[in-house]
């Protein structure tokens, strides 16, 4: 049918070596594993980023004074720790 030089589809191209086949399960593991890994390796690099608050009023900031030390208090209650972990503008 076809010469020689085209090989066999299974097992000993028409060169007579053996070709170094991968077995279907273990390919098909192979690449399940590389598509779980994935995920993990770009969540690995993505950088740390710092939420940031912003406050706008239109009142004086003498008049507000005590209400945005109030809430930084509230901040401070909850665990944040401004310039280290939230940012307020």
């Amino acid at each position: 049918m076809f010469p020689k030089a085209f090989g066999s589809v299974r097992g000993v191209p028409g060169n007579g070596h053996p070709y170094r086949a991968i077995d279907r399960r273990a390919f098909i593991g192979e690449v399940f594993v590389g598509m779980l890994a994935a995920p993990l390796i770009a969540l690995a690099q993505q950088p740390a980023t710092i939420p940031r608050i912003g406050f706008l009023s239109a009142a004086p900031l003498s008049s507000i004074t005590a209400r945005t030390e109030a809430f930084r208090q509230g901040l401070r209650d909850l665990g944040y720790v401004e310039g280290r972990n939230i940012t307020i503008d």
